[in-house]
């Protein structure tokens, strides 16, 4: 099952990254998300939360919400025993499997969707993201550099180039959600240039690392806004 199924002419979906708490998870759903990202560990960034409070983050989520587990594993056989422990029903890869396929995930965790990460460095990602793209059910296009000593595999709030996304999102058979310093200011600008999926955030709707409701609402009015036909 695919539940990431396109929708002629709606809204992009949104996912909230780095959730940390119930509490976080009920407000993020409450604004709108329609996926939530939940942060296991990682070698850089924000958000990461032990094995046990993603299990009952995960646990806790309403039906039709997409409980994102974040991983920078990168064999097979780690990864399905990661998710039989957190109990997620999408696996978000953030680096590059080095052992094993995507066959073989999807062979050991029926019905669980996969999510690959693209961190978007120049016009060679889109070549990566249309090999890759037939194999999962989603790409998530974000801005870190998993070539540095320490990799970094998300939440840089920094952007990147939206030309190669959109390239991507039109090239690539499979949704797309676009990540990468998205926020209320920009977001309408991003949609209506890349045209992705959805869209994925982590501080833009946080204040000193908590979700700001001020900063939810004015972020699902602008994307209101970007999915408005322009005036004439």
């Amino acid at each position: 099952m695919n539940r990431f199924e396109r929708r002629p002419g709606a809204a992009p979906r949104v996912k909230i990254c780095c959730i940390t708490t119930l509490e976080e998870a009920a407000l993020a759903v409450r604004y709108g998300a329609a996926a939530l990202g939940l942060v296991s560990d990682m070698p850089s960034g924000p958000g990461v939360i032990p094995e046990a409070q993603i299990a009952a983050i995960a646990a806790a989520v309403p039906p039709g919400v997409a409980s994102f587990l974040l991983t920078s594993l990168q064999q097979v056989e780690s990864i399905i025993e990661q998710q039989r422990r957190c109990r997620v029903n999408t696996l978000q890869l953030c680096d590059r499997l080095e052992r094993g396929s995507y066959a073989e995930l999807r062979a050991a965790l029926p019905g669980i969707a996969i999510v690959q990460v693209i961190h978007v460095s120049g016009p060679d990602s889109i070549e990566e993201a249309r090999t890759v793209a037939p194999h999962v059910d989603a790409l998530l296009l974000d801005s870190g550099n998993p070539k540095l000593a320490v990799k970094q595999l998300g939440g840089t709030g920094r952007t990147h180039d939206w030309a190669v996304s959109r390239r991507i999102v039109e090239l690539a058979p499979a949704p797309v959600f676009l990540a990468g310093g998205l926020h209320a200011g920009n977001v309408a600008a991003a949609v209506r240039e890349v045209r992705p999926f959805g869209v994925d955030l982590c501080s833009g709707v946080r204040t000193g690392g908590r979700l700001d409701q001020a900063k939810l609402a004015a972020f699902f009015d602008a994307l209101t806004t970007a999915a408005e036909p322009p005036a004439r």
